[in-house]
């Protein structure tokens, strides 16, 4: 099983926010916090705009935040908003198999996805960023507020 970069890069924009919860930042700030590219960064912020989990304010004093807090925010909406079809197998994600049909894998594997979701869905943005985190916070740069 594996997540997409995609995924992973929105989680770790998250993560940032939630570390300066009072406070927009730049897409600049987080590519290089992560050291990501900036091209890479900006889909995944304009994703994440689109599936309100971000607000972005434009403008010269404008950026990036949470769009409500990271309590809020669950790690399963996260990956259900950047892993549309979450296919752990091709036949999951529509593709022709020879054997559809005849096995038990799909069931098994949407089985599997179904229990990933619920384990994710337990824990928050908070959980993982926790505004306090020291080491956290000096490992990303984010100065305390």
């Amino acid at each position: 099983m594996h997540l997409t970069c995609f995924t992973d890069y929105g989680l770790r924009t998250l993560i940032y926010l939630a570390l300066r919860p009072d406070e927009l930042a730049s897409i600049a700030e987080i590519s290089s916090a992560y050291q990501i590219s900036e091209n890479h960064m900006v889909k995944v912020v304009h994703h994440l705009g689109q599936a309100g989990l971000i607000v972005t304010v434009r403008g010269r004093n404008g950026g990036i935040r949470l769009a409500c807090p990271a309590a809020a925010i669950s790690l399963g909406a996260v990956v259900r908003a950047t892993e549309p079809t979450l296919a752990l197998v091709e036949c999951m994600a529509g593709e022709f198999c020879v054997i559809s049909g005849a096995c038990r894998l799909q069931g098994i594997m949407d089985e599997v996805k179904t229990a990933m979701l619920v384990v994710l869905d337990r824990y928050t943005v908070a959980d993982v960023a926790s505004p306090d985190s020291r080491a956290l916070r000096r490992r990303l740069g984010v100065l305390a507020s």
